[in-house]
């Protein structure tokens, strides 16, 4: 809710829209309307399980092993979703697991493809659930309105196509997507009053209806 305050979604008004906050340490993604969510899904693959994934095909695939930072700098450089006409490579550097000494191998954006693979199908699926279990009206709203991207995850190369691609529907990456959850969470405490009814859970946790 932060994420979609923080990028001007109309939250309070009676459509529907999707947004897919992928984070650091977990992705939510959620359908907004009437200041409530209607469906959402968090999922524990977002930034850090990208890295991790990466960090464990370079030590299976090249034998290397290499820490979270140079995987973090990997995905940013040559990291995508989708083949490129010109591929992109790096160069990284690690500690070879069998002589224990430096070295260094050529990574190419294919690589690192394969390695985040089975975490981005994973949130593609999830995505597609919780389209699946949203009220039809809802759907409909979503379906003129698009899917919008943030955080910093939402900067990988290719996802928004292959979100097209896979829900059928407009994506939208948020204008600096890495910043949308602070900017709402400061429009929030800048008024608190307007936004009370979203910050309130229902004790039975019913979805609000549309």
């Amino acid at each position: 809710m932060a994420a979609a305050i923080g990028i001007h979604l109309p939250v309070h008004e009676p459509v529907g829209t999707m947004i897919i906050d992928i984070g650091g340490g977990t992705s939510d993604i959620a359908i907004i309307s009437l200041g409530g969510v209607v469906r959402s899904k968090n999922l524990r693959i977002a930034g850090d399980k990208l890295n991790n994934d990466i960090v464990s095909y370079i030590r299976s695939e090249f034998k290397i092993l290499i820490g979270e930072k140079t995987a973090e700098q990997i995905k940013i450089s040559i990291g995508s979703v989708l083949a490129n006409s010109t591929p992109k490579e790096a160069i990284i550097k690690g500690r070879d697991l069998i002589t224990g000494l430096p070295r260094e191998v050529v990574v190419t954006e294919s690589d690192i493809r394969e390695a985040i693979g089975q975490s981005i199908a994973t949130l593609l699926d999830a995505a597609k659930e919780v389209l699946e279990t949203t009220p039809p009206e809802v759907v409909s709203d979503v379906m003129q309105r698009g899917v919008y991207l943030t955080g910093g995850g939402s900067l990988i190369s290719g996802l928004d196509v292959i979100l097209h691609e896979h829900l059928g529907l407009p994506v939208h990456v948020a204008d600096d997507p890495l910043t949308a959850v602070a900017r709402g969470t400061g429009i929030i405490l800048e008024d608190i009053e307007k936004y009370s009814d979203i910050l309130l859970v229902n004790e039975d946790d019913t979805p609000p209806q549309i």
